[in-house]
């Protein structure tokens, strides 16, 4: 039992350290190449936070676990939304929900709706589409595929608009790091990356040996336990992102990795012998309309404009938070 603990703080602990660093890089290469804390926190912060959960998921789809897998990735999603509520009820402002650019981020969180649809229709078909494949993946994969370059091209259109911010030059709290030139951040970048890699699957076998004992199915195990520990990552590089000011980062973090989630299905079907979504539990299904509904949620309070929020009473975000808990509810109700 200790040992497990021991396991899981000191990975926590690594993860926490890198994904702070991460941030820093990624904020750094925004500036320097002139993208945009949109599209940077969207892909590279996104792609980086969300290796976690890939390297987790195709270990536990390798293990003959594909309901663990898949629960992993859309609770994860909901647990993304939950930490970007949480931090909008620390946050004093005007306007929207952690940043004045809504449009932009209003769309990037469609397009997370979009993909998530289209996994949910899949799975519920899958009784019907059997183990239908085509170059090993299902024909649910090769749909998240064209949704996801679809919408990413969409967002990257974006990027031409001049992103409002106060920040003139990158800060940080490591010295020197904010001087770094491009080639520098990506170096630096990279290197957090791996080692959160490497730590992620740590945590996760920790926390798996930490919660054997509950007796709880591998659908709801995944969707809560195992995606709250994958998406530490997540919540970290958000949390800097936004002590940074770097609230379009922040964002694009979040909304980035829930398309992220959705299309690591892909390699996920990949790896496993049949077609994954065809072969996994209707309940996952449930998962991601929860999570469609938070995140439309989400996108009301990017939208909706009022002249004054007033600190912890903020309604989109006390909403969303409820109905965060309430899918957690539901779907330990429905848990196999």
């Amino acid at each position: 039992m200790l040992p497990s603990v021991l396991q899981f703080l000191i990975s926590a602990a690594v993860i926490i350290a890198a994904g702070s660093v991460l941030t820093q890089f990624g904020d750094i290469i925004s500036h320097r190449t002139k993208l945009g804390g949109l599209l940077v926190g969207s892909i590279l912060i996104a792609g980086a936070t969300s290796l976690p959960e890939l390297a987790v998921d195709v270990n536990a789809v390798r293990m003959g676990a594909p309901d663990l897998a898949v629960g992993d990735l859309m609770g994860s999603s909901l647990f993304n939304l939950l930490i970007l509520a949480v931090l909008d009820l620390t946050r004093y402002s005007h306007g929207r929900m952690l940043s004045e650019t809504s449009a932009r981020h209003a769309l990037a969180a469609s397009v997370s709706i979009a993909l998530t649809a289209v996994a949910a229709i899949f799975i519920l078909l899958g009784p019907r589409l059997e183990s239908a494949t085509f170059l090993r993946i299902g024909p649910g994969s090769v749909a998240l595929v064209a949704a996801y370059v679809l919408g990413i091209r969409l967002i990257f259109c974006t990027r031409v608009e001049p992103e409002k911010t106060s920040r003139k030059s990158p800060p940080s709290w490591i010295p020197g790091v904010g001087k770094l030139k491009l080639k520098g951040a990506i170096v630096g970048y990279v290197i957090a990356a791996i080692i959160i890699l490497a730590a992620a699957p740590v945590l996760a076998q920790a926390a798996d040996e930490l919660a054997k004992s509950t007796g709880l199915g591998g659908t709801f195990f995944g969707s809560t336990f195992v995606a709250l520990c994958t998406s530490l990552p997540e919540m970290v590089t958000t949390f800097t992102a936004v002590r940074m000011k770097a609230f379009d980062m922040a964002l694009g973090n979040v909304f980035g990795s829930n398309c992220f989630n959705m299309v690591l299905l892909v390699p996920l079907d990949f790896v496993d012998p049949g077609s994954l979504l065809s072969s996994v539990a209707q309940t996952h299904a449930y998962t991601a309309l929860c999570a469609i509904v938070v995140t439309a949620v989400v996108i009301l309070g990017q939208l909706f404009r009022v002249e004054r929020k007033k600190p912890f009473v903020e309604p989109d975000a006390l909403l969303a938070i409820f109905l965060v808990l309430c899918s957690l509810v539901g779907l330990y109700l429905l848990k196999e």
